[in-house]
């Protein structure tokens, strides 16, 4: 373990935002990290995982903390289901293709999502109708402020759209490992949500594995979203608005053929990618930053962008879609 000055974090986040980390150190375990939170000179500290869902607007004037813990561990089994243990650092889409190749049920749907696992249960990730919650048991954390360990079961996680207690209290607890329960088989297959089943079928299958289905929303991903290894990026920046009937219908007057998924009986979603590209802003470029050609919901880094020009345009389509819609729309990464 040693802590390095003066460190660019452009490697470290998927938007790929060159800003320097005045400290930064890589820790692989959680006696390191224990250390690490433990050294009296350093009073601020930053959390690094995947660097996925964050957007970096200045230097980090902190101690940026790494967390590289590995490893992959079945716990227990039977006939039906599986409990796996993965530790933070393990790359999330890495993950699920491991689960394809045991033949584990239940993420297939959340395929080529970036990030990882660590940082998985803070936002409650989801695509094509399913969420990380589905699937979820439990998580071992560290506190922050005490160093205390703490498991939290599904029940105690608040978890919710694109929330849970790790991002309400979001300087609170540093996730260790994560524990999942995947089927075996009779798997649970989602294909009715977006375009998985249009997929399938060009892809001429029509008894879908869980394999299948991984493979669609690979396809599905790639044909829509850039890859952050080419053009930087941190998949979808915003939320879906969730609205009330009444609003929808207030939209339809205007906007007759507006989609939505319903969410309970008096709610409905709203694709935010619909409404931004209503708005003009779809595959419109400012310089070296701008708005994906393929989907509206990503806000994107062309090469040497700043975080600060990628918030101000996020703010220009915040104003600009509550101006035409009279709908809020709430970005989903973390602005630092």
């Amino acid at each position: 373990m040693h802590i390095q000055q003066d460190i660019s974090l452009k490697p470290y986040n998927t938007f790929g935002i060159d800003v320097t980390a005045r400290h930064f150190v890589s820790v692989s375990n959680i006696k390191e990290l224990k250390q690490v939170l433990s050294l009296p000179e350093y009073t601020d500290k930053l959390i690094l995982g995947g660097g996925s869902n964050m957007l970096l607007t200045k230097d980090q004037n902190k101690l940026v903390i790494h967390i590289n813990f590995k490893g992959i561990d079945v716990i227990s089994q039977d006939e039906d289901f599986v409990f796996v243990k993965v530790n933070a650092g393990e790359n999330w889409h890495e993950f699920v293709l491991w689960c394809m190749k045991n033949n584990y049920g239940g993420i297939e749907n959340l395929s080529l999502i970036p990030g990882n696992v660590g940082t998985s249960p803070i936002q409650n990730i989801g695509a094509y109708g399913v969420e990380l919650k589905d699937t979820f048991v439990s998580c071992e954390t560290i506190s922050r402020s005490n160093l205390a360990s703490q498991t939290f079961l599904k029940s105690k996680c608040e978890f919710g759209y694109r929330d849970s207690i790790f991002k309400q209290q979001k300087d609170q607890y540093i996730i260790t490992n994560v524990t999942f329960k995947f089927t075996k088989r009779n798997h649970k297959l989602n294909i009715n949500y977006g375009t998985i089943s249009s997929e399938l079928e060009l892809m001429g299958i029509k008894n879908p594995t869980i394999q299948d289905i991984s493979k669609a929303v690979i396809s599905i991903r790639e044909s829509k979203l850039p890859n952050p290894k080419i053009i930087g990026n941190s998949g979808s920046f915003f939320k879906n608005p969730v609205i009330s009937l009444n609003e929808f219908e207030k939209l339809l007057q205007n906007f007759p053929n507006a989609p939505s998924y319903s969410v309970s009986n008096n709610e409905v979603k709203v694709p935010a990618g619909w409404l931004i590209e209503k708005a003009g802003f779809k595959g419109k470029r400012f310089g070296d930053y701008g708005v994906h050609k393929n989907q509206a919901l990503v806000l994107v880094n062309y090469g040497e962008a700043k975080g600060s020009d990628i918030l101000k345009l996020s703010k220009l389509i915040q104003k600009t879609v509550f101006r035409l819609f009279n709908i809020s729309i709430e970005a989903e990464v973390n602005i630092l």
